[in-house]
């Protein structure tokens, strides 16, 4: 199937910084990424892994890449959208950093933040490492087109033994410009044995626009480590946002992770976690507000591959409007992985006759002696607890909000922050009180 999205890929990829698309010896591996994605296209409903997410609309854009010489307006941003956001912190406007807004002079000590950019032109070949990881497959192609295109994103890197208490913020602002954007991210953490690090990711809008930003975080934890990591992803009414998390954890660390989805049009994020060291745990939770017309699609793929590991994986889901919401929520145990425990637990709220929502719990077990539950449900607010508010004086929209509030916030608890879910629970009631309500 043609695609204008692909066509404009093609005639794009000329036309960014040599030196940032040639360093330390990326051109040929970025080029090859590109043909095999132009070659297998985008993907259909055929494709498994993309059955309840089209992109039939994505493909008939042509989106220019975004790049350096991108104009933006930044006199707006500071004010409306970073206020609430202390140091340290690094801000990308548009796929590209902003030195102004971005305030990482006072870093913790052993705690190293980097950019893509910084290290394309520097002289650290290991920095950029992350480029040369392979994606086959027509499902993995925006990994595909994340290495072909990608000239920015944050590279954190946390020393053995340093425990950095102050959370790290990073910011990721969309915002219009003349011609609608695609914008390609990759990031790294690597947190060193017995390190321990929280960052937040917050995705923002200045006005809505339409672009599409494409971002790809890998996440090593060595040994003993411990990494928090919650995404607020709170983007414009138009906006596409494809995501894709790749973690690797090594014996006994600790993995906790909350995805807020708040807004864009279209959503959807990829989270594969290798549980590849004794003892090694994940807990990772998430919210998904499907309001309006938004299709929001949430994708799961937690690999016990050692012994003793665990996950813990609760996710809330609400549809109201004419929006959708997908989860797939996968785990496999390997052969060998004996002792571990995995639970996922996938709840949906629907809030109107519109509104659709489609989870698929799958478990897969190879090993012997293992803990494993999952399960799925799709209801609606309970009629009884609605009356009983009701009966108290609430209006209906409040008693409504209310229930859907209680219902969400307990995946908060993934954090084991009070503080940070202190900070992110006003933005998650923002958001709820926001939704269309039934008529």
């Amino acid at each position: 199937m043609s695609s204008a999205l692909l066509d404009a890929l093609k005639a794009g990829f000329e036309t960014l910084p040599p030196e940032l698309m040639n360093g330390h010896g990326v051109g040929p591996l970025r080029r090859s990424a590109l043909l095999s994605a132009l070659h297998e296209g985008l993907p259909e409903h055929r494709v498994e892994a993309w059955k309840y997410t089209s992109l039939r609309a994505l493909s008939a854009r042509s989106l220019h890449v975004s790049n350096e010489s991108t104009p933006i307006d930044a006199t707006r941003i500071a004010d409306e959208l970073l206020a609430d956001i202390p140091a340290p912190r690094l801000v990308f406007i548009n796929g590209m950093m902003d030195a102004d807004l971005s305030q990482i002079d006072d870093l913790q000590v052993g705690l190293q933040v980097n950019t893509l950019a910084q290290a394309l032109r520097g002289d650290n070949p290991r920095a950029i490492a992350v480029l040369g990881r392979r994606f086959d497959g027509i499902a993995n192609v925006f990994a595909r087109i994340n290495t072909a295109f990608a000239t920015d994103g944050a590279l954190i890197t946390v020393d053995a033994d340093a425990v950095i208490d102050t959370p790290l913020h990073l910011v990721f602002i969309g915002t219009a410009v003349e011609s609608e954007l695609i914008c390609n991210l990759r990031h790294v953490l690597e947190l060193r044995e017995n390190a321990a690090l929280t960052v937040v990711e917050h995705h923002r809008a200045v006005g809505n626009h339409r672009n599409l930003a494409n971002h790809l975080l890998h996440a090593h934890l060595k040994p003993g480590s411990r990494l928090c990591h919650a995404r607020v992803q709170a983007e414009a009414v138009g906006a596409n946002v494809i995501a894709r998390t790749e973690a690797v954890l090594a014996s006994n660390s600790c993995y906790r992770r909350l995805d807020l989805e708040l807004g864009a049009n279209l959503s959807r994020h990829e989270l594969n976690v290798s549980l590849q060291g004794d003892g090694a745990q994940v807990i990772a939770g998430g919210v998904l507000l499907a309001d309006g017309r938004r299709h929001l699609d949430t994708r799961l793929g937690i690999e016990h591959v050692a012994p003793n590991t665990r996950c813990e994986l609760p996710w809330r889901g609400i549809a109201g409007g004419r929006g959708r919401a997908v989860f797939h929520g996968g785990i496999v145990i390997r052969a060998g992985a004996d002792g571990s425990d995995a639970q996922l637990s996938s709840r949906n709220l629907l809030l109107s006759e519109q509104a659709e929502i489609d989870s698929q719990p799958v478990l897969e077990i190879h090993a012997d002696e293992v803990k494993a539950a999952h399960g799925a449900t799709v209801g609606s607010l309970d009629a009884n607890a609605l009356f009983y508010l009701r009966s108290r004086g609430l209006p209906e929209a409040q008693a409504r909000t209310l229930l859907t509030g209680a219902f969400c916030r307990e995946v908060l608890d993934v954090l084991a922050n009070d503080a940070l879910a202190q900070q992110l629970e006003p933005l998650l009631d923002a958001a709820l009180q926001d939704m269309e309500q039934p008529a």
